[in-house]
């Protein structure tokens, strides 16, 4: 019988949402590359400012302390980009909810935005309330 050594786990694992995307989230300790789907961060959201999607290591002031591995699904990347906020932030409030809760709270970090698009009616024309114009008389 084979006895296996299991790796401690070194992450925190949190889940981050935005409209229709869901970032799954690992934070781990120390100094390394943070990736987005097996991508560099600043590759994977390119066209998007560094300020967005940092902003939870800069109200924390946790720039080289942590970094992060990140699978995200759905969506389009400014909601996949608040799903990686909102994931982030929430891990740091894992790790230690005194010290970092006080900084992302008032910025409305760790709160998921509850907005997603609406869905469409039937008997309606393409979208949730467009409807066909009527006649004038």
């Amino acid at each position: 019988m084979k006895t296996t050594n299991k790796k401690e786990k070194t992450y925190i694992y949190t889940l981050g949402r935005r409209k229709r995307s869901v970032a799954r989230i690992r934070l781990y300790k120390g100094k390394g590359q943070t990736l987005v789907n097996n991508m560099a961060i600043e590759e994977y959201f390119r066209g998007i400012p560094s300020i967005c999607y940092l902003r939870p290591f800069e109200l924390t002031q946790t720039g080289g302390k942590y970094y992060v591995t990140a699978k995200i699904v759905g969506g389009g990347k400014s909601s996949q980009t608040g799903a990686f906020v909102h994931g982030v932030s929430r891990a740091f409030v894992k790790t230690d909810a005194e010290k970092y809760k006080q900084a992302l709270k008032p910025a409305g970090l760790l709160s998921r935005d509850p907005r997603e698009k609406e869905r469409r009616k039937f008997g309606l024309a393409q979208k949730a309330r467009a409807r066909k114009q009527s006649p004038k008389r």
